[in-house]
C-alpha cells in the first residue's frame, strides 16, 4: 500500500500519528499496527522519512515507550535497530533513544506455557542487544549500566551481560571502552575466580577475548600510550603470581585469563607468552613433584596450542622461538619421566610444538621420533602408547623424512621378530611380543599420512601378512589385525587421488593373490586365508579404495576381477603360485575354498560408482544366483546374495533390469516351495528385497509381502522377523552410501507407512505360536525410524507395544523397551493410559537374565517419573520398594541406572520438582 502513496503523504502521515495518537493508550494489536506502518514507511519511503530529521527519532521514542507486549517489543526492537543501522537522524536525542530501549536490560521474560505465539525469552534477548551494541554512540551510556549488571545476584542477568559486552566489542572502539578497562577487567577477574558456573566462566573468557581483540584493532600512534599494552600489563601483574602457585585454586583461573588475552590477537600473543613463558620454565626447573610439574606443562601446552592460530597468517618470526631449546629440553624430560601423567602431558606438548612448522630442527625432530619409538614399543602404559601413536599420527604429515629414516625400520625390525630363531625369540616374553606386533601394526597405519611415507609402510603391511603362519589362531588374528592397519591407509588415502591410487594398485591385487593362492589346499592343510574372518576383514580395505577410483583406473581393474571370477583369468595378479584353475562359481569344491572368495568380489565390484558398467553383468549375475540357490556354506551364499543385491541396487533401470528381477523372483518362489534348500532362497530375497527397497523399486512391495507372508512359516518365520531389522538398517559392507548405492530419501518412514498396518493386521490374524515373530518385525521396524514419525502412529500401536513386553523373546523385549523410553519422554499424556501394565511389566523385567534388558528396563521405569503426578504417585512406594533389589545388581551398570531411577522416584510430589 506505502508504495503507492503520493510523494509527501508517508512524512505527513508519521506526522499526525506522532502528534495526535498516544500509542501507548491503544489496544495490544493496535500498538502492533502503528510499529508495523512505520516498518513499511522505513522500508518504501527511506529517504522521505530521513527529511524529518531527528523529529522521526522523537516520534518514535515517544510512540515506544512503555511498550509492554512481547510481540510489540519484537517489532519495536527491530524498529530500533534499524533506525541506528541505516543512520536516521537522533540528534541530540542519542541518551533519551538509548533509555527507551536500555529499560529493558537484561531481559527477564518466562513465556506461558500455553502461548500460542511462540515467542522465546532468546528471541527478544538477540533482538535488544542488536540494538545496544548497534552502535558506539551508545557506549557512554551502556557501559556503565553493564558494569553495574554484571554485579547482580542473578545468574541470567550475568550472563546475557557478558554476551552482550562480548557483542559490544565488535562495535565499540578503544576510545569508547578506554575509560570502564579497569572496572570491566575487575568484574571478568571476578567471575572467573569466583564462579562455580563454568557457562559464565565461559562467558566472561569470551568477554576477555573480545576487549583484547578491540584493543588490539586500534592504532598506536607515536608518542601516544598502547592502550592495549597497559591492559595486558594490569592481567599480568593481576595473575602472573598465581601461576608460581601450581598446587593453588587460582592457577588455573589465571592460566584461563591468560591465555584468553593471549588468544585476541598476534600482538597480544606476544606480549603475554614474552612474560608468562620464561616464568612457567623457571618453575618447572624449581619442582620436583610430578604433579606439579604436569600442571606447569599443561599450562605451557595450552600457550603452545595458541601460537598455531597466528602462523598461518602472518609472516612474523613464532614467538616460541626464543624458548625454543628450553622448551625442548623440558619435553624430552617429561617423555622420560616415571609419571603416566607427565608423559601424557609431555606428548600432547610435543605434538603442539611439532605442528609449528619451521620451529624444530632436524635433530629436534629426530629425537623426538626417538622417543615416540621408546612410547610405543617399551613403555607399559596403554595411555602413554596411545598418546605417542596418536601424536606419530599428527607430526608424520608435518616431517614425513624423520618418520621414514627413524621410526618405520624400528617398527619393521619389531614385526620381523617373528621370524627369528627359536632361541632369540625365546628370550622375549610372548606376550609382549604380541603386544609390540599389534601396537607396530597400529602405528605403521596411523603414520600413513604422506605418499612417500605410504610407499614404505603398505609393503611392510603386505609382506607382514604374506607370512602368516598356517593352523594358528593367534596368526589368524595376527592377520586381522594387519588388515585392520591396512584398512586404516585406505580410509587415509581417500583424500589424495595419488595416494589412493598407489594404495589400490599394490595392496588389492596382492589380497586378491594372497585369497586364491591358499584357496586350492588339500583338505588336511589348512591357511589362515580360509578362514572367514580374515577374508572378511579383507572386506573394508578393497570396498574403501575401490569406492574412491578415478575411472580410467577402476574401467581397467573391473574388466581383470570379473575376468578372474568368471573366467579363471589371474593375469593381472602379482602373487606367485596362484592356482590357473580358479572356478569359483563351479560345484567341484567340496571344502568352498574357492567360492568363499565371492566376498571379495562383493566388495570390489558393489563398491564402485553407479556410473560404471560391470562387463558381463547379466551372466554374472546369474552365477551368484546360481551360486545363492545351490551352496550350503553359508558365509558363501550370504555373500552371493549380498553380491547379487549391490548390482540390483545400482543396475540401470529398464527392460534388462526387469528380466533379470522376474527370473530371480520365479528361482525365489520355486525355491521356496521345496523342502531342502529354503534358508539360502530365503537370504536371497532378503537382501534382493533389501535393494529394491533402496531405489523405490516397484518390485520391493511384493518382495515385502512375501516376507510377510513367511513371518507365518514354521521354519523361516523367526528368520523372517530377524530380517526386517537387516531391512531398516544400514549394512557395513555393502548398500550403503559409502559403496554409492542407489539409496532415496525417507526410504524407511515409507517402508512404515506401507507395512506397519500389514503388520498389525498379521499379529492379530496369527496363531499364537507365530504371534512373536510379528511382534518382533515390528518392533525392528519402530526402532529404526524417527519417533517424530512413530508419534503420529502411536495410538494404534500403544497397544502392540504393551502386548510386545509379553513376548518371552528378549530381542522383542530389548526392542520394544528401547521404543518406549523416548515415547514416554515426549507423549506422557498418552502412556498415562497404561501405567498399570507398564509399572508392573517394567518391574518384572528389572529381573531379566540379560543386563541389557534390566538397564533399557531401569531407563523407562525412571522415564516414567515424566508422566502427570496424579497418575505415578499411586505406585510410588511400590517402586522404591521394588528397586530396591536391583541395586544390589552384580553389574555396575545396571546398579548406576537403578540409583538414578530410584532417586527420581523418591523426588515424585516434592515441592519445587
Amino acid at each position: 500500500m506505502s508504495q503507492v502513496l503520493p510523494e509527501g503523504l508517508a512524512v505527513s502521515i508519521l506526522k499526525a500519528l506522532f502528534q495526535e495518537v498516544h500509542v501507548q493508550s491503544l489496544m495490544q494489536i493496535d500498538r502492533h499496527s502503528v510499529y508495523s506502518i512505520i516498518s513499511n514507511f522505513m522500508e518504501s519511503r527511506e529517504e522521505e522519512l530521513k527529511g524529518l530529521g531527528s523529529d522521526f527519532t522523537y516520534g518514535f521514542i515517544q510512540a515506544m515507550d512503555g511498550e509492554k507486549d512481547p510481540r510489540n517489543l519484537l517489532l519495536a526492537f527491530k524498529l530500533a535497530r534499524d533506525i541506528v543501522v541505516k543512520k536516521f537522524a537522533m540528534g541530540p536525542f542519542v541518551e533519551e533513544f538509548f533509555e527507551v530501549t536500555s529499560c529493558y536490560f537484561p531481559i527477564d521474560f518466562s513465556p506461558p506455557s500455553s502461548d500460542p505465539h511462540g515467542i522465546t525469552q532468546e528471541e527478544l534477548v538477540l533482538s535488544l542487544r542488536a540494538v545496544l551494541t548497534a552502535t558506539s554512540q551508545f557506549a557512554e551510556f551502556f557501559l556503565p549500566l553493564l558494569i553495574e549488571k554484571l554485579d547482580s545476584d542473578v545468574q541470567s542477568a550475568k550472563l546475557d551481560s557478558l554476551q552482550t559486552l562480548t557483542s559490544c566489542c565488535h562495535s565499540y572502539g578503544q576510545k569508547e571502552l578506554m575509560e570502564y578497562l579497569p572496572s570491566l577487567w575487575s568484574n571478568i577477574r571476578r567471575e572467573v575466580f569466583q564462579t562455580d558456573s563454568k557457562k559464565i566462566e565461559s562467558e566472561a573468557l569470551s568477554a576477555l577475548q573480545a576487549l583484547t581483540s578491540c584493543l588490539s584493532r586500534s592504532v598506536v600512534e607515536a608518542g601516544s600510550e598502547d592502550i592495549l599494552d597497559s591492559f595486558l600489563s594490569t592481567i599480568l601483574q593481576d595473575c602472573k603470581h598465581h601461576l608460581c602457585e601450581p598446587d593453588m585454586k587460582l592457577v588455573w583461573p589465571s592460566t584461563k585469563l591468560l591465555q584468553a588475552s593471549a588468544s585476541a590477537s598476534h600482538r597480544a600473543y606476544h606480549k603475554v607468552t614474552y612474560t608468562v613463558l620464561p616464568l612457567l620454565l623457571e618453575e618447572y626447573s624449581k619442582r620436583t613433584q610430578s604433579s606439579q610439574r604436569r600442571t606447569i606443562l599443561e599450562m605451557l601446552h595450552g600457550f603452545i596450542k595458541l601460537q598455531q592460530k597466528w602462523l598461518q597468517d602472518l609472516e612474523d618470526e613464532n614467538a616460541l622461538a626464543v624458548q625454543k631449546e628450553s622448551l625442548c629440553i623440558l619435553v624430552f624430560s617429561a617423555l622420560t619421566d616415571c609419571s603416566v601423567h607427565l608423559q601424557l602431558v609431555g606428548i600432547k606438548t610435543l605434538a603442539a610444538l611439532g605442528m609449528q612448522q619451521g620451529l624444530l630442527s632436524q635433530n629436534d625432530v629426530e629425537l623426538a621420533v626417538s622417543h615416540l619409538n621408546r612410547l610405543i614399543l617399551e613403555e607399559d602404559d596403554h595411555q602413554s602408547c596411545s598418546a605417542a601413536i596418536e601424536a606419530s599420527g599428527s607430526l608424520s604429515a608435518i616431517y614425513p623424512s624423520a618418520f621414514i629414516t627413524k621410526m618405520v625400520p624400528v617398527l619393521l625390525k619389531e614385526l620381523q621378530t617373528d621370524s627369528m630363531e627359536t632361541e632369540e625369540k625365546e628370550s622375549l616374553s610372548q606376550s609382549k611380543k604380541l603386544l609390540n606386533t599389534q601396537r607396530s601394526l597400529r602405528t605403521l597405519a596411523v603414520i600413513s599420512t604422506h605418499l612417500s611415507i605410504l610407499k614404505e609402510t603398505v609393503p611392510i603391511l603386505l609382506q607382514h601378512l604374506r607370512e602368516a603362519h598356517q593352523g594358528s589362531s593367534l596368526d589368524a588374528d595376527n592377520a586381522i589385525a594387519t588388515c585392520h592397519s591396512l584398512h586404516v591407509i585406505a580410509e587415509h588415502c581417500r583424500e589424495s587421488v595419488e595416494s589412493n591410487w598407489y594404495f589400490f594398485e599394490t595392496a588389492v591385487p596382492c589380497l586378491f593373490g594372497l585369497a586364491l593362492q591358499h584357496a586350492k589346499q588339500d583338505s588336511g592343510s589348512f591357511s589362515v586365508f580360509n578362514e572367514e574372518r580374515v577374508l572378511s576383514s579383507m572386506v573394508p580395505i578393497i570396498s574403501t579404495t575401490c569406492a574412491h577410483l578415478e575411472p580410467q583406473l577402476a574401467s581397467q581393474s573391473v574388466l581383470h576381477v570379473v575376468a578372474l571370477f568368471l573366467n579363471g583369468d589371474v593375469s593381472f595378479l602379482s602373487e606367485n603360485n596362484i592356482p590357473h584353475h580358479f572356478q569359483p562359481f563351479k560345484r567341484e569344491d567340496p571344502e568352498g575354498h574357492q567360492s568363499r572368495l565371492i566376498v571379495l568380489l562383493m566388495a570390489f565390484i558393489c563398491s564402485l560408482p553407479r556410473t560404471f558398467a560391470v562387463p558381463e553383468q547379466e551372466k554374472l549375475m546369474s552365477e551368484l544366483v546360481d551360486l545363492c540357490c545351490s551352496c550350503h556354506h553359508l558365509f558363501t551364499y550370504i555373500s552371493a546374495a549380498k553380491c547379487f543385491a549391490g548390482l540390483i541396487n545400482k543396475f540401470l533401470a529398464g527392460e534388462p533390469l526387469d528380466t533379470v528381477l522376474q527370473s530371480t523372483l520365479r528361482r525365489i518362489e520355486q525355491g521356496l516351495a521345496q523342502n531342502a534348500g529354503r534358508v539360502q532362497i530365503f537370504t536371497l530375497l532378503l537382501w534382493v528385497t533389501k535393494a529394491l527397497i533402496l531405489r523405490y523399486h516397484p518390485l520391493a512391495e511384493k518382495l515385502t509381502n512375501k516376507l510377510l507372508e513367511l513371518l507365518a512359516d514354521p521354519e523361516l518365520g523367526p528368520l523372517a522377523s530377524d530380517g526386517f531389522f537387516l531391512l531398516m538398517t544400514d549394512s557395513p559392507d555393502i548398500l550403503s552410501k559409502a559403496t554409492h548405492a542407489n539409496i532415496r530419501i525417507m526410504y524407511r518412514q515409507r517402508f512404515f507407512t506401507e507395512n506397519v498396518p500389514k503388520l498389525v493386521q498379521g499379529f492379530h490374524l496369527a496363531q499364537e505360536d507365530k504371534k512373536s515373530n510379528y511382534l518382533k518385525a515390528l518392533s525392528h521396524v519402530l526402532n529404526s525410524i524417527p519417533k517424530q514419525v512413530l508419534m503420529t502412529e502411536l495410538p494404534s500401536l500403544l497397544s502392540l507395544l504393551m502386548e510386545a513386553l509379553h513376548c518371552p523373546d528378549q530381542v522383542v523385549q530389548l526392542s520394544t523397551l528401547r521404543c518406549l523410553h523416548p515415547l514416554l519422554m515426549d507423549a506422557p499424556q498418552v502412556m498415562s493410559v497404561h501405567a498399570e501394565t507398564l509399572v508392573t511389566k517394567l518391574l518384572a523385567l528389572t529381573a531379566s537374565p540379560a543386563m541389557k534388558i534390566r538397564i533399557a528396563a531401569l531407563q523407562c521405569i525412571h522415564a516414567l517419573t515424566q508422566l502427570p503426578n496424579h497418575v505415578v504417585i499411586p505406585y510410588r512406594a511400590r517402586v522404591i520398594r521394588a528397586l530396591a533389589k536391583p541395586l544390589d545388581d552384580k553389574k555396575r551398570l545396571v546398579r548406576k541406572e537403578a540409583v538414578t531411577a530410584r532417586g527420581e522416584w523418591f523426588l515424585l510430589g516434592a515441592p519445587g520438582r
